[in-house]
C-alpha cells in the first residue's frame, strides 16, 4: 500500500474523513446519502457523489 499522504493527496478532505466515509458505507451497508447525512451531522460538508467516488477509488484497497 502506498504512503497514506500519497494516497489522499489532491483531495479536499483529509484521509481520516475519506477512510471513515468508506468504512461507514461498507461496514454498515449504508447508502451514499446516509453516509453524507452522518458526516453532515458531525460537521463535515460532503456530497453523496464524493462518497460514491471515494468508495469506488478506495474500497478495494481497504478490503485488502
Amino acid at each position: 500500500m502506498r504512503n497514506e499522504t500519497d494516497l489522499y493527496s489532491g483531495f479536499r478532505h483529509p484521509g481520516e474523513i475519506i477512510s471513515h466515509a468508506v468504512w461507514l458505507y461498507h461496514w454498515f451497508a449504508l447508502s451514499f446519502r446516509n453516509v453524507e447525512e452522518i458526516l453532515r451531522s458531525r460537521g463535515v460538508e460532503v456530497t453523496y457523489e464524493s462518497v460514491r467516488q471515494w468508495c469506488l477509488r478506495f474500497g478495494a484497497e481497504y478490503a485488502k
